[in-house]
């Protein structure tokens, strides 16, 4: 599997990650329902084997425990893991990623991002938030911090952001659950590049429905 640099934060990844978040939110996802425990362990393996080292994962999914048990399995360096946070207040994104390196039984995540933000002056409203992430980061507990977003205006802040140093874009040829177009989210993107930013994608196939875009 072709490895390739995020952006300016100097990880680099398998150039495929596996999310562990279909149609996830409120603590499970179709990997964790469906699979099981075991069931998404093995898949993460698999994954591993086939050379894919970089795994999306998060608070809101409930999949910590099953990439815990992958891990205990496999060389923690080889594998880059994406976690993220809801949390709006310092406190919460501290106490969060406490928990999250517990849940994870590791001593760092590589990635940790600021989950599904919207506001459009989310850089204002959560500079404390940031600070914070900040903090984990000088701290050694996280690699990298970052956002995803699930608006376009907040979208185009995480581009012109100093702090956002990996974004999760949702994007797809389609242009279905995208924060917009793909003629309007790709020039973003570029711009993301551009400026040093690690860019990875979600809703690519949308839970299966484009399935044919892997002919695209």
């Amino acid at each position: 599997m072709q490895q390739v640099t995020l952006g300016s934060s100097g990880i680099e990844v398998s150039r495929l990650c596996i999310g562990t978040g279909t149609v996830g939110w409120n603590g499970s996802s179709n990997q964790t329902r469906q699979l099981g425990t075991e069931g998404l362990i093995d898949l993460l393996c698999y994954a591993y084997d086939s050379g894919v080292r970089f795994w999306d994962t998060a608070d809101q999914y409930g999949s910590h425990p099953h990439v815990r048990g992958a891990l205990r399995m496999l060389p923690r360096d080889q594998v880059v893991i994406t976690t993220k946070t809801t949390s709006r207040t310092p406190a919460g994104i501290r106490d969060d990623v406490e928990r999250f390196l517990r849940e994870l039984g590791t001593d760092y995540a590589d990635i940790v991002l600021l989950h599904c933000l919207t506001e459009h002056d989310w850089t204002t409203r959560y500079q404390d938030c940031m600070e914070a992430l900040t903090a984990c980061r000088d701290r050694g507990m996280i690699r990298a911090v970052g956002v995803s977003c699930h608006d376009f205006e907040a979208f185009k802040l995480a581009a012109v952001s100093p702090w956002v140093e990996v974004v999760l874009a949702r994007i797809n040829y389609a242009g279905v659950l995208m924060d917009a177009s793909p003629e309007e989210v790709i020039p973003v993107m570029d711009e993301m590049s551009a400026r040093g930013k690690g860019i990875y994608g979600m809703k690519v196939y949308v839970a299966g429905k484009l399935l044919d875009a892997r002919r695209r």
